[in-house]
């Protein structure tokens, strides 16, 4: 089986590819840059492009049995800023990805999804799949449209799409980017000696999931012939103020925090209810918040 993976040099792109290959997969990457933080590896075929050039796409496409969508090439805290280019970037890149997926008989999708940002501020304490999408900017609104589009492929032409609505996920080589992820951020800033700043009082809370966890889930959404959409995130909630706390004790050093205006866009409280993927995928998050971030810090103080 040959497995593509779009944004196979980031974050989670890069721990699904070793992931994949533990388990005997071929891999092929499709990425705009290389790994930051791994060499290539000679057992892997690695496509450096645009997610944009249709030609490019096709070529990537050659062959393959399953497709993990994870590019996007914009987050939540900058996407009203430009909802054109978010749409461009992402919606149109990836119609043009199912065309050709169409075109050249690929079947199998696996698409990362946003489980805090398609819900918006939810009604309910455990936010489950079937809950209303009504998303506050422009990053969760375009997820929202490719997932109506994979649905429409699915139905026109067969396409077998699972959607993963992924919490927050955080984890080793996950890069300090200065607009998405809190955990990443905040542990930079304290390596770094800087300050802390909190958009609000700090009482926001989310639902965070170890990237070992949600890989596995995304491997057993792959490789398997279930299809739909699934939340993947830890099933618990944390505040800002929650991950200060652990933050301090795992580092040991003390924080200087700065509170700032609250933001319009930002969800105030969402958990996501996981009863479903761990039901249909016989899959349960493994990692602690603690232990996670006890992790993530240990990677990146070693960092060279």
């Amino acid at each position: 089986m040959l497995a593509l993976v779009l944004g196979g040099n980031g974050f989670i792109g890069s721990h699904l590819v070793d992931a994949l290959h533990a388990v005997g997969c071929r891999v092929r990457v499709f990425d705009r840059s290389p790994n930051r933080y791994q060499e290539p590896r000679a057992d892997i075929d690695y496509r450096i492009g645009s997610f944009g050039d249709s030609a490019q796409l096709a070529e990537a496409l050659q062959d393959v049995s399953v497709v993990f969508h994870l590019i996007s090439t914009s987050v939540p805290s900058t996407s009203n800023l430009d909802p054109v280019a978010d749409i461009e970037g992402n919606l149109i890149g990836t119609v043009v990805l199912l065309q050709q997926m169409v075109k050249l008989g690929v079947k199998r999708i696996v698409y990362l999804s946003s489980g805090g940002t398609v819900y918006g501020n939810p009604s309910v304490e455990s936010v489950p799949e079937t809950h209303p999408l009504n998303p506050i900017c422009s990053y969760g609104v375009v997820k929202v449209a490719i997932e109506n589009y994979l649905y429409m492929f699915s139905q026109l032409h067969a396409i077998e799409p699972v959607v993963v609505r992924a919490s927050n996920p955080f984890g080793p080589r996950q890069g300090h980017i200065g607009v998405q992820g809190v955990i990443p951020t905040f542990l930079q800033r304290v390596k770094d000696g800087e300050r802390i700043q909190i958009w609000g009082d700090g009482s926001v809370v989310r639902d965070y999931i170890y990237i070992r966890d949600l890989v596995s889930l995304c491997l057993k959404a792959g490789l398997g012939d279930k299809v739909g959409v699934f939340n993947a995130g830890s099933g618990v909630g944390h505040s800002l103020n929650d991950l200060l706390v652990i933050i301090q004790q795992v580092s040991g050093k003390e924080l200087t925090i700065d509170y700032l205006p609250g933001r319009s866009f930002d969800v105030k409280r969402i958990t996501l209810n996981i009863s479903k993927a761990s039901s249909e995928f016989d899959w349960q998050p493994e990692m602690d918040i603690e232990t996670g971030i006890r992790e993530h810090w240990s990677w990146l103080v070693n960092l060279k």
